[in-house]
């Protein structure tokens, strides 16, 4: 056995020296110091504080629950080589407030107001000092108008601060809604959070959760005392639930990719309301030609199921941005919408899709919403949308009108009309009734208006058959009966049993009834399903063959945003669903 030491487990290191630092001036000359070295000193111990105050082994606990430390992440987020300004350092008696790190750094060159609970500290809750703290962070950065980012690693209100703690949120929860439209804020999710440390991120902008995180109104521990029921932190509020719901905008593996997430997005961001979103000088010219959209839509349309065949929005979106990047929103969630934002031609612009590959690209609650959210997020910041429609309309049944389909397309409808922005409509197929006349047209506010040839622009889509041809439908399906019987007569004079003469005549006769009616079908596409009618009416003001595309709306887009001056949002604020 080995022999016992006496010597317990120790995470100091026994080599590391303490250097006595001394307050000198370059080219001071020797003296005895004093009462003033002592308070440099002092000053200089509640500077590292913050830095020192978890220790090593609280570290090494946050590490292993696959955690970084504050500091940790402020490293990974600012510009390599910069240092972050730390302010409010600490606040109140015996160091209130040191379980939230509060500052300014460097993020792609631009100053960002950051906040960060400090989990080594108190489990980085929050007291009355920590309210304070970030009401004087979402102050300054509203007074700058700089970007906000989040970091939220916390397990609440500390308790022993009694209302202080509730205090404290209540007071971050004014100030963060008084900047909120005002500067851009992105909230990372990391460990466990819960009650006010979810209010208080989910009024951001953004919200970003990765892989193994919790956060919700109350945890699993809660929801067994009061329900008896049994459920898991994922099942309550893990990136799978929020993502579908819309609560969180992204998920990501790991808190590195979280914060990589956060730079890539500012990147798309204006710091504030005042301004455009950064240009960016790109080598992908506005005239290249989007051959690629010409095959896809080729592919699609020449194959069996012809003009019915859907096919995924976001490779047209990727064709006609700047080298093919773009940033797509809730990506997770109501997958027959894309929100995405991109460049074309440097300058940042929104796009709001009708996705065919799900769900025929008809617009439900979740897509109404999804799309409502985001257009009012580029009205506010002065970003461009361009509209691409190809949707049947609105998702019909009982299931949708009982959650309030007509509520969620009004919002969508609301944010639209609401819309100051330079803003395009492309018509790539489908646009049907309510739908056509609720996404972004002539009469909505469109700035410009361009279609595809493979558009089919109608009150309604191949069922409208029923109510332009009328006549000749009633024609065709009353002399289905007088048919049979003839057919059948001749059958049976051809020999044929009664039954079997009967039952051939009957499948004659409803493939003549099938035959008649895509005549009539056809007519239909032919005279009022396509873009003439609106082309004529100046309801589309330009047919653009899919090879032009990245140039026709580029240019577009360029001619509007030099006429268009950014600024803040005035006049009267409507309701909003």
């Amino acid at each position: 056995m080995p022999k016992k030491t006496g010597f317990a487990p120790s995470l100091t290191n026994p080599f590391q020296k303490e250097v006595e630092l001394e307050f000198t001036v370059p080219g001071q000359i020797d003296y005895e110091p004093g009462l003033y070295e002592e308070a440099l000193r002092a000053g200089h111990a509640l500077q590292q504080r913050p830095l020192k105050a978890a220790g090593v082994s609280s570290i090494q606990k946050q590490h292993e629950k696959k955690r970084m430390t504050i500091w940790e992440r402020i490293e990974v987020l600012a510009d390599p080589g910069t240092e972050p300004t730390v302010l409010y350092q600490n606040w109140g008696k015996n160091l209130d407030g040191a379980s939230l790190v509060t500052g300014i750094i460097k993020v792609n060159g631009r100053d960002v107001a950051i906040y960060g609970h400090d989990f080594t500290v108190r489990a980085g809750s929050m007291d009355a000092t920590n309210g304070s703290k970030l009401a004087r962070l979402f102050e300054l950065a509203g007074k700058l108008g700089i970007p906000l980012v989040g970091m939220n690693d916390s397990a609440g209100a500390y308790i022993p601060a009694g209302v202080g703690g509730l205090d404290g949120y209540a007071e971050a929860f004014t100030a963060l809604r008084k900047i909120n439209g005002v500067v851009p804020s992105i909230m990372c999710m990391f460990g466990y959070n819960a009650g006010g440390g979810s209010y208080l991120p989910r009024q951001g902008s953004f919200v970003i959760q990765p892989n193994d995180t919790f956060f919700g109104l109350t945890g699993p521990g809660v929801v067994k005392s009061v329900l008896g029921e049994d459920v898991t932190a994922e099942e309550l509020g893990g990136p799978l639930v929020h993502s579908k719901s819309g609560v969180t905008d992204f998920v990501v593996p790991d808190e590195v990719a979280a914060l990589k997430k956060v730079q890539e997005l500012l990147n798309y961001l204006p710091n504030n309301n005042r301004e455009l979103a950064p240009f960016q000088p790109t080598s992908d010219p506005i005239s290249r030609r989007t051959w690629d959209v010409d095959l896809l839509l080729k592919k699609a349309f020449n194959s069996p199921t012809g003009f019915n065949t859907p096919f995924e929005i976001g490779i047209i979106i990727q064709q006609l941005c700047d080298h093919g990047d773009y940033f797509e929103m809730q990506p997770d969630r109501a997958r027959n919408t894309v929100c995405a934002l991109g460049r074309i031609g440097g300058n940042v612009v929104g796009f709001v899709a009708n996705n065919s590959a799900v769900a025929s690209g008809q617009i439900d609650i979740d897509a109404a919403y999804k799309n409502a959210r985001f257009i009012r997020f580029c009205n506010i910041y002065n970003i461009p949308i361009i509209f691409m429609e190809d949707t049947t309309g609105f998702l019909p049944g009982r299931e949708q009108e009982a959650g309030g389909i007509v509520q969620a397309g009004r919002a969508m409808l609301d944010a639209i009309v609401d819309l100051r922005t330079p803003r395009f409509l492309l018509i790539v197929r489908n646009a049907f009734g309510g739908a056509y006349a609720a996404f972004n047209n002539y009469p909505t506010g469109a700035d410009f208006v361009c279609a595809l040839p493979t558009t089919r622009l109608a009150v309604m889509g191949p069922a409208g058959v029923e109510y332009v041809y009328k006549d000749e439908v009633r024609k065709i399906r009353g002399a289905v009966k007088a048919k049979v019987a003839e057919a059948t007569k001749a059958n049976i004079a051809a020999g044929m049993g009664e039954a079997e003469a009967q039952a051939q005549a009957a499948t004659a006769v409803a493939q003549w009834q099938k035959q008649e009616e895509a005549v009539l079908t056809q007519r239909y596409e032919r005279e009022l399903m396509n873009p003439n009618e609106a082309l004529s009416l100046g309801s589309i003001s330009q047919i653009v063959m899919p090879s032009d595309l990245r140039q026709v709306l580029g240019e577009q887009l360029e001619l509007h945003l030099r006429g268009y001056q950014p600024s803040a949002m005035t006049g009267v604020q409507r309701e909003f669903h």
